[in-house]
């Protein structure tokens, strides 16, 4: 059993884009399964990059201890795509109850140390729909299922957290604190919006940083008295939070809403933006948005997952339903080692592991 310890900063997040046209692409008529266990593993290791340990990094934290820190263990932090719970998207959840998004993954989330979930949907039972294709709701009854399967942290810095307006995003935001889950990645303003969830663990200090880069308007970006996301778009905004998240952390855990729909590969301004949080401070970088799984990569020695796809989710088609659990080893010394875990949506909302991850901690 790990033993965790909860320092959440305010954060918050308005993230909403308008309607995502290319769900209309992956209509029920296309073509849903049709890979094995084995091929679904190797298109992952494929996404891989061929030098995935990391060097140690030095920070504002100095990795020796002292009396008044205890010494550092290994960490196995992990991350996910978009998580849906709407039942009116995904029927299966209202049928079998909302474990089952999470009963195909072996208690994965329970043993690690720290799980990152993007939230694309608005976990609030106020407001009413945005003038949008696509809207969803996450039911509030829904999320204590999150804590007991091992999520921490969710981020709401995309285009679906404020599909039912900006009081439900903040209300959404008071749920998940309520139930256990730090919200990243919006609030009631930008200091909100852009503060880190703070996580003690193995003694070491972790931030979790939310952006959303996937916006319909300027409106949905939180300012300095009104709430939105923290935009994901603006450079020396994403900076900023990233050095002040590293100023109180050993590491620094991105989550961000970025790059384009259905695209297999990174946008040059998304790798400019990679990079620019790196040089701030970032450690883990967990991308997603396109609604495919893109390939893991290192950027001066810190992981970058591009996109890690879809998660919890309707298995419209083959290429929407290959996925992977993003996963990063932090040694002692804070070398840090990254892998996917290959995972198939099997059945609306239910992913299941598909094999094994090729890094882990000493047992």
């Amino acid at each position: 059993m790990r033993f965790r310890v909860f320092s959440i900063a305010a954060v918050v997040v308005v993230g909403a884009l308008a309607g995502l046209s290319a769900y209309a692409l992956w209509g029920p008529g296309q073509d849903v399964m049709g890979s094995s266990t084995t091929a679904l593993a190797q298109a992952v290791s494929t996404m891989e990059s061929t030098t995935t340990i990391s060097t140690p990094r030095t920070t504002t934290a100095p990795l020796t201890t002292t009396s008044t820190h205890p010494p550092r263990g290994w960490l196995v932090i992990q991350g996910t795509g978009d998580v849906n719970l709407d039942t009116g998207y995904i029927p299966a959840l209202a049928a079998e109850g909302w474990d089952h998004a999470w009963s195909g993954l072996d208690g994965l989330f329970l043993e690690d140390h720290l799980t990152v979930i993007n939230l694309e949907c608005a976990p609030s039972d106020l407001g009413s729909p945005e003038p949008k294709e696509f809207v969803f709701r996450c039911p509030s009854d829904a999320l204590p299922s999150l804590a007991a399967n091992g999520i921490e942290v969710a981020n709401l810095g995309n285009n679906h957290s404020g599909d039912y307006g900006k009081e439900a995003m903040v209300d959404g935001r008071a749920n998940l604190l309520a139930s256990g889950v730090a919200p990243v990645g919006a609030g009631s303003d930008i200091d909100e919006a852009g503060a880190p969830a703070l996580i003690e663990v193995e003694g070491w200090t972790i931030a979790v940083v939310g952006f959303g880069g996937v916006f319909p308007n300027d409106a949905w970006v939180a300012s300095d008295d009104t709430a939105g996301m923290r935009n994901g778009d603006d450079i020396p905004s994403m900076v900023a939070a990233v050095e002040a998240a590293a100023a109180q952390a050993d590491l620094v855990v991105v989550t961000i809403h970025w790059g384009v729909e259905l695209d297999n590969t990174p946008r040059p301004e998304d790798v400019e933006r990679a990079q620019a949080m790196i040089d701030a401070g970032a450690d883990i970088i967990f991308g997603h948005h396109p609604h495919r799984l893109q390939p893991l990569d290192v950027i001066d020695g810190r992981p970058v997952f591009w996109s890690l796809g879809n998660f919890v989710w309707p298995n419209f088609s083959r290429a929407g339903s290959i996925t992977a659990v993003a996963r990063a080893v932090v040694s002692p010394d804070g070398t840090i080692e990254g892998c996917l875990i290959p995972a198939l949506i099997e059945d609306p909302g239910h992913p299941v592991l598909t094999g094994e991850p090729s890094c882990r901690a000493p047992s």
